[in-house]
């Protein structure tokens, strides 16, 4: 799964460390256990302040990889919906370049919970290798051979607290932890404090833990994510 950058993102080595169950935790869904959702209860309208999503929407970063090549990253929020197991889903569409040859291509899907929960449930996504459709591994659909949505953005984050961002076994199974709303970055479109940090996880890759982090809207919006590399010893 991708999450929208909207700055420079860089590679980050870091080490696992064993996640906590924050006291809100057990309201979100976690790991493979079901949870039961009323799509009466959401909305296409998602105005979550860490990551409001307007049709129209367009964010560009810049990634550089594990091998040093640096991906250019564009995000499109769509005035197109998706029916998921009853919920109407906005669909986003994400692509990667590296120079001018598309590596990726994907469609997100997300929805609003009323207590302003962001859902994730799934995405249809194309890997290419010189120009030729590599692998569409990774996608997965809630509702659809058992897999499962999660969020991508609390509505009331804390620290400690946890939930799953998405769960189809042995295909995609990430999960995140709240680590600061207090976070810090520099980058060239300018420094960013009070950011929500977050460590995103995946039983997948055990060793492997990406950090992110997103700034509350304030007049501008700005989120950015670094992808670590496997851990030292892996």
């Amino acid at each position: 799964m991708r999450h929208v950058l909207v700055a420079l993102a860089t590679t980050l080595a870091v080490f696992t460390t064993a996640a906590c169950d924050g006291k809100q935790g057990a309201t979100l869904p976690q790991g493979s256990e079901p949870f039961k959702v009323d799509p009466a209860d959401f909305t296409t309208e998602i105005d979550n302040p860490y990551w409001p999503m307007k049709p129209g929407s367009h964010w560009v970063y810049r990634e550089t990889t594990a091998e040093g090549d640096v991906q250019r990253n564009d995000v499109v929020v769509t005035n197109e919906t998706k029916t998921i197991m009853g919920i109407d889903a906005v669909v986003v569409h994400d692509t990667v370049r590296l120079g001018r040859k598309l590596t990726e291509d994907t469609y997100d899907w997300y929805a609003q919970d009323s207590d302003g929960n962001v859902w994730y449930l799934g995405e249809d996504t194309t890997e290419y290798e010189n120009g030729k459709l590599k692998t569409k591994e990774g996608s997965w659909q809630a509702g659809v051979d058992g897999a499962l949505g999660g969020i991508i953005v609390p509505a009331h984050p804390e620290p400690g607290l946890t939930y799953r961002e998405e769960y189809y076994e042995g295909h995609a199974e990430d999960s995140a932890e709240v680590l600061t709303l207090n976070a810090h970055a520099k980058v060239p479109h300018g420094n960013y404090d009070t950011l929500l940090q977050t460590r995103n996880f995946s039983s997948i890759e055990p060793d492997v833990v990406k950090r992110s982090s997103t700034r509350r809207l304030s007049g501008s919006y700005w989120r950015s994510r670094s992808r670590a590399a496997p851990t030292a010893g892996s």
